[in-house]
């Protein structure tokens, strides 16, 4: 059965990549990534490079990029739509930057000078304090190595941009710059019924709207993203379950262990064992490695591994 929405949910691999990850909704990407930048960095084109990258050896990890691309000058923009919370995503975004860095190491005389690397990750989730005498209210964060001595950019040809979307909660009627109008979009669009009055003017803005519009799709397209759209929500619904019934679990052994240690360890299993009852849904579903990769954050080699034992 069809969704009765008007528009695509941006938060699916079907929908993020139809909004920015195709040949038509370039110029859309290349807004987006300029109201992101310095006015000095500002993109003119890009051209969209592989999305998945080996080890240097057989046995290391792979990384599957949701959007790889290079503009003019040759600095390269990794962007990430992080769907659920993800303990080490840091850890992950510093991993995912290493592909582009040793792409760039030249057979015969290299002197190392590397082009810009850009991290991008939009975050259906908070990934600095919440709560608390730490609460952090911004949801936008730009960050490139720093000397702490100095408080002054040492090093920026690598910059790691984090957009928390749960913090932003403007109404249409509120938005005071374009990048606003972006997010806005990723919170509301599945929701909306309409264009809201301020966005009809432009001209990316309203490309986006008409690409995520359901009628607009072909009969082919509407299959793949409702179960696109099925695969996300049930990772979701198993996800949240799991985590609410780890922390419980953690709490309970907690009050031997320590409170705080008990529902960290909780909420990892739970986090483990809904990523892999998804992949076996996933799997039954017929989805391929690579989609059920981009759903869990498991590795290729952790799904086929799970394929063997079914």
């Amino acid at each position: 059965m069809y969704s009765q929405a008007k528009y695509i949910n941006p938060f699916t691999d079907f929908g993020f990549k139809r909004i920015f990850g195709s040949e038509e909704s370039k110029p859309l990407l290349i807004s987006f990534l300029n109201d992101l930048l310095p006015i000095k960095h500002k993109i003119k084109t890009l051209t969209f490079n592989k999305n998945e990258y080996a080890g240097m050896l057989e046995e290391d990890r792979k990384a599957i990029f949701d959007i790889h691309c290079e503009d003019e000058k040759g600095s390269k923009f990794i962007v990430e739509l992080q769907r659920a919370e993800q303990t080490f995503f840091q850890d992950r975004a510093l991993f995912y930057t290493t592909f582009p860095i040793q792409e760039q190491a030249t057979r015969g005389k290299w002197d190392f000078e590397l082009t810009p690397i850009y991290f991008v990750g939009l975050l259906n989730f908070s990934i600095f304090p919440k709560d608390g005498e730490d609460f952090y209210p911004n949801y936008l964060h730009y960050g490139q190595i720093t000397d702490r001595y100095r408080n002054k950019v040492m090093y920026d040809k690598l910059s790691f941009i984090y957009i928390e979307l749960p913090k932003f909660k403007k109404q249409a009627t509120e938005l005071s710059n374009h990048l606003e109008k972006w997010l806005w979009f990723f919170n509301q669009v599945e929701t909306t019924k309409e264009i809201p009055e301020a966005f009809k003017s432009d001209e990316n803005i309203s490309k986006a709207f008409q690409l995520a519009e359901l009628a607009q799709m072909t009969t082919k397209e509407r299959e793949n993203y409702e179960q696109n759209l099925k695969a996300y929500r049930d990772y979701v619904n198993t996800l949240d379950t799991a985590i609410k019934k780890g922390i419980e679990k953690g709490i309970k052994k907690g009050i031997e262990k320590g409170i705080e240690k008990g529902i960290e360890k909780g909420k990892k299993e739970g986090e483990r064992k809904a990523k892999i009852e998804m992949v076996k849904k996933s799997i039954q579903k017929g989805l391929d490695s690579e989609t059920i990769s981009i759903l869990t954050d498991l590795s290729i080699e952790e799904i086929e591994k799970l394929k063997e034992e079914k």
